[in-house]
């Protein structure tokens, strides 16, 4: 047990994670020359390379593929352990990671409210926050991400949840668009617009389209982009219209406003469904009080921007 260094499990788990020496180096907040003599040690440890030059990167060796789920179990097993428990949990010294998964509509308007009361509490508390191409609760599961902010998928009953706010669509359009003058935005008119339509996965046919349809109305979709900020962009430059998330406006007036960037937006002029936001995490994660209060934090500053929803 002398010779036992969990430095290394940790080492172990951002490089096969990174699979880089500067990218587990970043993570450790160590130098490249530190996580290369590190990797060594590793490499004498496992009787293993671990990682293997290929190219201009690194891939894992088959023994480093076996190992990767398990070490990144025991690590996380490690750090629990190690953690204090909520009556002697000191905020303000607290030294953790913790990753946040969101979409970009998130990054845009509260990443930063949520960052500011973080770091304002845990000083040493370090926040990264990762790209959210889909609705997969496997990262969760498997400890990748911490915790998400978004809409609930179906494929993960065992996930926990917690309503932040109820959300809607806005139209959104650039300031002095034909659209927002008299008589304004009427179904006939709405549908009439060329539109920039927000979908990760390519999908344009939303709630909308739905509410239209039974109008005997169709819109004409010109542009479609991964995110909604990608959206206002083209709107505040064009005569395209798109749809956005009310809640990227926080709880300012509606009809008429200009918001920010040259834009306007407007209430939808036929009712489409709401959707609910929410935080998700595993329900390994229920009693840690570390976790606890990083959603707590989060939840907090969520229902504050939006406490009227």
């Amino acid at each position: 047990m002398n010779d036992l260094d969990l430095n290394l499990l940790v080492a172990l788990d951002a490089l096969l994670a990174e699979g880089s020496v500067t990218g587990a180096a970043r993570r450790l907040r160590l130098s490249a020359s530190a996580m290369s003599r590190t990797l060594a040690r590793l490499r004498a440890a496992t009787a293993d390379p671990l990682l293997v030059r290929a190219g201009r990167g690194l891939v894992p060796t088959p023994r480093a593929t076996e190992l990767r789920e398990r070490v990144h179990a025991l690590t996380r097993d490690v750090q629990a352990v190690l953690r204090p428990q909520i009556s002697d949990l000191d905020i303000a010294s607290l030294e953790l990671t913790f990753t946040i998964r969101a979409s970009e509509a998130f990054m845009e308007f509260l990443a930063a409210p949520v960052v500011a009361a973080i770091t304002h509490a845990a000083p040493r508390v370090r926040l990264r926050f990762a790209p959210k191409p889909d609705k997969d609760a496997a990262p969760l599961r498997e400890g990748l991400i911490d915790l998400e902010i978004g809409v609930l998928g179906g494929s993960a009953p065992e996930i926990r949840t917690q309503s932040l706010f109820q959300d809607s669509f806005i139209g959104v359009a650039r300031v002095g668009h034909a659209l927002l003058t008299d008589p304004g935005a009427t179904p006939e008119r709405y549908a009439a617009c060329g539109h920039v339509v927000a979908s990760r996965d390519g999908n344009v046919v939303q709630s909308v389209d739905d509410a239209l349809a039974t109008l005997g109305l169709k819109r004409a979709i010109r542009v479609v982009v991964p995110g909604y900020p990608d959206a206002m962009r083209i709107a505040s430059q064009s005569d395209l219209v798109t749809l956005v998330p009310r809640s990227c406006f926080g709880n300012k007036p509606a009809n008429g406003h200009e918001i920010s960037s040259g834009l306007a937006r407007f209430e939808i002029p036929f009712p489409t469904p709401a959707f609910m936001i929410s935080a998700m995490w595993h329900p390994r994660m229920d009693a840690d009080p570390a976790h606890r209060w990083l959603r707590d934090a989060v939840m907090s500053v969520c229902r504050a921007a939006y406490s009227t929803r």
